[in-house]
């Protein structure tokens, strides 16, 4: 039996940054052995375990061959005669088809350590076509490592695209799909993630909503960037600068869909594309089976974020509307993210990256004034029911008008 450390780990060592998950390979050794050691089996496909001290992952040497369509589609072999060279093979890049021993002995038998030099995301072999989850995958780690200077491969992404088109990317589980774009949003660069997507016509695939967006001119007084899909590429830049969670990167990803959907005889202007791109963002939202949170916030920035742009000019009712629509008494941290969505996509404009926004804390301010409105008083007075719900009503909108007053 001999036990080697592969993919993440071997990689962000040799790269010099934190390794967060450490993977073994173990090369000899049958599923019986490794139960009569004290390891726990976690694979339902193939034979994986647990260290039950660590928790670290070690998976027997094994081979894959393609036997349907999809991310599941595989027949796996694992017994003590695979050698780790096979077993590599069968990885997705060349930086991640590395193995270190006990001793810091590397096995690189695909030219790992090359590409991560050249900063070249590479594929192993051409299995890599048989996954479509690769693509993702792929896509993902541009997206991480394009800060430290890495491109796809051209051969790579012309398979990227192969794969894109053969229809393979429709048998991706939502499920699936969805842990590598959360995971991929997160990232230090998730534009590069959508990108690269586009690049290999995976985006037309998987979000063509989000695809159709690029060529479409907006004016250019309020986006010098002019290109739609350019402008929600720059609003992603922006929310991971300034590090905003999952729920407020979905909702930057999709708050334009509804340019898409204008005629061209009416860009650059886009008249009601809120109300038109909500249909949008539920069918995206359901394909991917997005956490009801995401849902929630993408629905309600893509209704509302050109009220959060206009903000300072809205009347005591309609912000009134605003702050009920977000359930603000209840739910004040949704209202907070549907803030940050709209000073995402303020910023994610050519030249505007650094101007203020001071609709921000309009908004903020907006809210607790209605929030500080308190109840028992009217409780007092005999109000009850309807006619409860009604005074609330009307002593928030005049709270909200002393707001508006106050602020000039």
């Amino acid at each position: 039996m001999q036990i080697y450390k592969v993919g993440g780990a071997v990689r962000d060592r040799l790269l010099g940054i934190p390794v967060t998950d450490i993977d073994h390979v173990v090369v000899g050794a049958t599923a019986e052995e490794m139960l009569a050691n004290g390891f726990r089996p976690v694979g339902a496909d193939f034979p994986v375990f647990l260290d039950p001290r660590t928790g670290e992952e070690y998976a027997l040497a094994r081979t894959e061959r393609k036997s349907g369509r999809g991310y599941g589609g595989f027949v796996f072999h694992a017994s003590p005669d695979v050698t780790l060279e096979q077993d590599l093979i069968r990885r997705d890049l060349t930086i991640n088809a590395m193995a270190e021993d006990d001793h810091g002995h590397l096995t690189d038998p695909y030219l790992g350590q090359r590409d991560l030099k050249a900063r070249i995301l590479r594929h192993v072999s051409p299995a890599f076509a048989e996954d479509p989850l690769r693509v993702l995958r792929v896509a993902r780690f541009a997206a991480r490592y394009a800060p430290l200077g890495f491109t796809v491969a051209d051969e790579t992404l012309e398979l990227m695209r192969q794969l894109s088109d053969s229809g393979e990317l429709e048998a991706l589980t939502a499920e699936r799909s969805w842990k590598e774009i959360s995971r991929a949003l997160m990232e230090k660069q998730p534009q590069v993630f959508i990108q690269v997507l586009r690049d290999c016509t995976a985006l037309k695939v998987l979000m063509p909503e989000v695809d159709a967006l690029f060529g479409v001119p907006q004016p250019e007084a309020h986006h010098p960037e002019i290109d739609t899909g350019l402008h929600t590429l720059s609003v992603l830049e922006q929310a991971a600068l300034h590090r905003q969670p999952l729920t407020v990167r979905w909702a930057c990803l999709l708050h334009d869909l509804g340019k898409g959907l204008t005629p061209q005889d009416e860009w650059p202007r886009h008249i009601a594309h809120e109300h038109k791109g909500l249909k949008l963002i539920k069918a995206v939202n359901e394909r991917f089976k997005a956490p009801r949170d995401c849902q929630e916030l993408a629905l309600l920035v893509g209704q509302y974020h050109t009220h959060g742009h206009r903000a300072l000019e809205l009347k005591a009712s309609t912000l009134l509307d605003l702050l009920q629509s977000f359930d603000v008494y209840r739910r004040p941290q949704r209202f907070e993210e549907f803030i940050a969505a709209c000073e995402m996509d303020a910023r994610g404009r050519k030249g505007f990256e650094e101007r203020s926004y001071p609709q921000a804390d309009y908004l903020r301010g907006a809210a607790v004034a209605a929030q500080a409105v308190a109840v028992q008083p009217l409780l007092e007075k005999g109000f009850k029911g309807p006619e409860l719900g009604e005074a609330i009503k009307r002593e928030r909108l005049r709270a909200l008008k002393a707001y508006k007053d106050a602020a000039g």
